[in-house]
């Protein structure tokens, strides 16, 4: 999750040691369910700590605007209503005096209507995130946590957000699910049902969501975990934290990203944690004792390890473990070690980063299912980052033996609305089909063109490629790829197209990447085709809707 972000995590912990003698309070009796806060890039940061009852509840760093504010940021107060907050601030009292309660959100009337609000991919309301975290289903509900700054579009605050959804597509963004503490800010990890009650949570027929995660503080990182009773809404800390702390075994602050699951065979817990220079296992049989059994090496951060069906036989299965660039090795697993048998590959590339997969997603569904976060900025806008759309991975036999296969999921249909369909084009008939579609804010094309020369062809959208497939050097976009037909001439692609992105699906899976949308603005062309006599056999464009309305 991190590496970007390691020149300023040192002082993470600074925001949880007290303030300044010259702090400025400010006492709020909270009768609204949100308090609003003026930002501005112009201030430095500075510490902000909430007091309930002489106990100090939260404690976080923010650029208070003395002045007009860039954009304003918010915070879920639900949970303090009818109390009274004193607000220390280690900043000028006036930013401080320029924050106010209220039941909307400041801002609320245009949200989602951003200029460079995506409208089919989600992003959060306000402030920051990055890598998925906890991805689970559980009663009818897809949760998405995340990691999150909900005070500036910046990262900082290492914080669990919160999303759910029914249908993987249209998301309720919640409230906070974890908040730094006086241990650290809150890292990325995973989510489990303990439908065993074997950590002892439950309460009565009701089983606890688990959640393990790093803890980053102190000069180290640690694995931690809480649990909820009430469908994720809220979570309460294990007062037995830390559950791991291997920074000793190590020698090495970089000990993170548990990714926790049920080993049946073995009626374990299994955990893949990243440390050092790879993947670790540890298994325990009640979520709170880890023990050490194996480590392998050559993967950085954001583990996650499952088996998959070959094929779709599920008498034919191999295990699969890659890490956060989306690298992976095909392999057997023990319950205890993961041996590889082939790698390493990959199947995505691009802005993706982090990406993990839902666990508890029911037999009778069976799917794998992943999102990632796509590493990529919002010109202006009081958020940043995005996750990208969620894919069902598969694993299928090649020339090469199997290798993952990823493609949007089945519930993404819903948001287009075809709009045209050909075949058999040259390409400046193509191009003239596409003219009134250069400008749109999203759509979906599918297309296969086929070379009659090894040379490179592709799609351009305002000079930027879309896609640019040269046979000779067997690349995409630079990129390498030769398709599982060495002889073929024909390239398709599935292209998604949002406000600030585009996300590209090679030959039915076979690899995809995403980019961030930048035009180039003396360039008039919009979409072309362009190439050495190509054929476009199939042409189809679909306009998206908006996840927001």
């Amino acid at each position: 999750m991190k590496t970007f972000a390691k020149s300023i995590i040192c002082g993470a912990i600074a925001v949880f040691t007290g303030l300044t003698a010259g702090a400025t309070d400010r006492p709020i009796k909270i009768t609204k369910k949100y308090l609003n806060f003026p930002i501005s890039h112009a201030q430095s940061r500075k510490v902000m700590k909430f007091t309930v009852d002489g106990k100090k509840e939260r404690a976080f760093n923010i650029r208070l605007a003395n002045a007009e504010p860039e954009y304003w940021v918010f915070y879920d107060m639900t949970q303090f209503k009818g109390k009274t907050v004193t607000i220390s601030y280690d900043g000028a009292d006036e930013g401080l005096q320029k924050i106010y309660q209220d039941d909307k959100i400041a801002g609320q009337d245009s949200m989602y209507k951003e200029k460079n609000r995506p409208q089919y991919h989600f992003t959060t309301r306000r402030g920051w995130i990055n890598d998925p975290n906890g991805l689970i289903f559980y009663e009818g509900e897809y949760h998405l946590f995340y990691q999150h700054n909900p005070f500036e579009r910046e990262w900082e605050n290492m914080s669990w957000g919160h999303a759910v959804s029914k249908d993987l597509i249209h998301w309720q963004e919640l409230a906070v699910a974890l908040d730094p503490d006086d241990s650290g800010t809150m890292f990325s990890g995973s989510a489990v049902i303990d439908y065993n009650n074997t950590a002892g949570f439950n309460k009565g027929k009701t089983p606890a969501m688990v959640v393990t995660y790093t803890v980053d503080g102190h000069n180290k990182q640690v694995q931690s975990m809480a649990y909820s009773l009430d469908n994720g809404r809220t979570f309460s800390k294990y007062k037995g934290n830390p559950l791991i702390d291997s920074k000793e075994k190590w020698q090495s602050n970089d000990t993170r990203d548990p990714r926790v699951f049920w080993y049946k065979p073995g009626n374990h817990w299994v955990m893949v944690l990243n440390e050092r220079d790879g993947h670790s296992i540890y298994n325990s049989p009640d979520l709170k004792n880890w023990t050490y059994q194996s480590h392998t090496t050559g993967f950085w951060e954001c583990p996650d390890l499952f088996e998959l069906p070959i094929d779709g036989d599920k008498n034919k299965t191999k295990w699969v473990m890659y890490g956060a660039s989306n690298s992976y090795m095909i392999g057997s697993f023990d319950g205890k070690k993961f041996t590889p048998e082939s790698g390493k590959h990959y199947f995505s590339t691009g802005t993706i980063y982090a990406a993990q997969t839902y666990t508890n997603i029911p037999d009778t569904d069976g799917r794998r299912i992943q999102i990632g976060w796509a590493r990529q900025s919002h010109p202006g806008m009081p958020f940043n980052g995005m996750m990208l759309l969620p894919t069902e991975l598969t694993l299928k036999n090649t020339k090469n033996g199997p290798r993952l296969f990823s493609k949007p999921i089945k519930e993404t249909e819903q948001l287009f609305e075809k709009a045209g369909q050909w075949s058999n084009l040259k390409e400046g008939q193509a191009n003239d089909k596409l003219k009134e579609y250069n400008n749109a804010d999203g759509l979906r094309i599918r297309t296969t063109i086929k070379l009659s020369h090894a040379t490179s062809a592709g799609l351009n959208l305002f000079g930027q490629h879309i896609f640019d497939y040269d046979m000779n050097n067997n690349t995409i976009n630079g990129t390498f790829y030769s398709p599982d037909d060495m002889t073929s001439m024909e390239l398709t692609a599935d292209i998604y197209i949002d406000r600030t992105s585009v996300e590209v699906v090679i030959d039915n899976g076979a690899y995809s990447y995403a980019f961030q949308r930048r035009a180039n603005r003396d360039n008039k062309e919009g979409f072309r085709f362009f190439g050495n006599n190509i054929d476009v056999k199939n042409l189809e464009v679909f306009k998206a809707k908006s996840i927001w309305e």
